[in-house]
């Protein structure tokens, strides 16, 4: 069996920049072993995997499902990212707007019409304030203003240049009982409203470098702290990229460019 695999980076505006992902459509899903056995061959922080499919409320779209190199997860934005830029550039889907399947309900991608950013449509994700566990402040080495939970652990300092310099101990991070960890700054840049990272060691993702589920808790956060419902994040990782977010109600719509970079065949 052979299909066909894309490597795309995703809120990136140039190669080898933001968070690259792999995608594969399929005519039908793949046993989950080998779905998970693909994802941890491509070593990537996320494989996409997707299969035509007709919704609940009947519209046409996409079932669409993320693995990273260990585990399936519910949600993630910039292999949802991906695979909406396989579709409208590779495979000649004819609409603006996909609808996409998902364990976190129905994900749209439309095409942003004064650019060429796609933009996701995502739900919110609620945060509380939380004591936190005592291993995790000496894992990631730098004492917040703030803790918040959610899905993941949700860290506020007041220096974009302390986030910046964080190297955690990856070890200390594993045994933590929350999916990852983001930390979060006010923006150092012009234009720039918060700056983040992503560890996610446990499920095979020391560091992410731009992780689109993440500014479901990130951006009602610095929404809600600023007063405005506009916030560009910029994520800090080595790769880094910005995310240009607005908070709609209980959705968070987060807009970015891709850039292809690899095209091939996977021969099972």
């Amino acid at each position: 069996m052979q299909l066909r695999i894309y490597q795309v980076d995703a809120f990136a505006e140039a190669t080898f920049k933001g968070n690259p992902a792999a995608v594969m459509p399929l005519e039908q899903w793949l046993p989950d072993a080998t779905m998970q056995a693909i994802a941890a061959e491509n070593n990537l922080a996320e494989t996409a995997f997707f299969v035509p499919q007709r919704g609940g409320l009947g519209e046409d779209g996409y079932g669409l499902r993320w693995f990273t190199p260990e585990v399936e997860v519910d949600l993630c934005g910039h292999a949802t990212l991906a695979s909406a830029w396989v579709l409208f550039n590779r495979l000649g889907y004819k609409h603006d707007r996909i609808s996409f399947f998902t364990r976190s309900g129905t994900l749209t991608v439309v095409k942003d019409s004064n650019s060429d950013r796609l933009v996701l449509d995502f739900p919110a994700t609620k945060l509380t304030s939380v004591q936190p566990p005592a291993d995790l402040i000496d894992a990631i080495g730098a004492k917040p203003v703030e803790v918040l939970a959610g899905i993941s652990y949700v860290l506020v300092y007041d220096s974009a240049n302390i986030v910046r310099n964080l190297r955690p101990n990856m070890n200390g991070l594993m045994t933590l009982d929350r999916f990852a960890v983001i930390v979060t700054a006010p923006g150092d840049r012009p234009g720039v409203d918060c700056v983040s990272r992503f560890f996610a060691p446990a499920k095979g993702i020391p560091e992410d470098p731009v992780t689109g589920s993440a500014h479901c808790s990130i951006v009602p956060y610095w929404a809600q702290r600023l007063g405005k419902q506009d916030i560009v994040a910029y994520q800090a990782s080595r790769r880094g990229g910005t995310l240009y977010c607005r908070l709609e109600g209980d959705r968070v719509h987060m807009a970015g460019t891709c850039r292809p970079y690899m095209e091939g065949t996977v021969t099972l």
